[in-house]
């Protein structure tokens, strides 16, 4: 049975911070995406979801992974607004791309509301093919993510057939004073 993979829906945003140019999913093609929703006043993306994402941003290299913030209000929208999120950003030394999420028909902002996402913090990674992978709600322990991260890195990585890696590997030659690969020789041989 296959599983068809469909194309992460786009980022609706009102507003970047921390860029020059605000990214894109479509821009960002060929890189693993990982984004964190959070609130600024919700207690658990203050203690693990935000220091998480800043220590995927410094510890994976941005050829391969890019770390975005999406700022979800679903409540106490007045306590939470634009100009507070920067202060909250630097306060916190986020420096990696946030969006604001754009304000939605209901209590729930666009994109939140787009990936059906539960709540804050709310982890999505997202393929180099720009392909939503997973979504976890809540706490994500470090090493699953990390694995995750890194299987969908080794994903694009991993183009060469099994069969055809096989075949470009030198052959040994194996005696009494040790192998070495064909084709080269070795002090004392002829």
């Amino acid at each position: 049975m296959s599983v068809h993979l469909q194309t992460a829906p786009p980022l609706e945003v009102a507003q970047w911070l921390n860029v020059t140019e605000p990214p894109s999913l479509d821009r960002l093609r060929g890189k693993v995406v990982m984004i964190e929703a959070f609130q600024m006043l919700c207690p658990g993306c203050v203690s693990h979801g935000l220091p998480q994402a800043a220590q995927v941003w410094k510890t994976f290299s941005g050829d391969d992974v890019q770390v975005l913030g999406l700022h979800s209000v679903f409540e106490h929208h007045d306590a939470q607004p634009p100009r507070a999120l920067e202060a909250f950003l630097y306060e916190y030394r986020i420096g990696f791309p946030v969006a604001v999420d754009a304000p939605g028909d209901g209590a729930l902002p666009k994109t939140m509301a787009a990936y059906g996402m539960q709540g804050t913090p709310t982890l999505v990674l997202i393929d180099r093919l720009g392909r939503k992978r997973s979504q976890h709600f809540g706490r994500v322990p470090d090493l699953v993510l990390g694995a995750e991260i890194m299987a969908l890195i080794a994903e694009a990585q991993d183009t060469t057939p099994m069969a055809e890696a096989a075949e470009t590997r030198p052959s040994s030659e194996c005696g009494d004073a040790g192998c070495s690969v064909s084709g080269t020789k070795t002090a004392g041989t002829v």
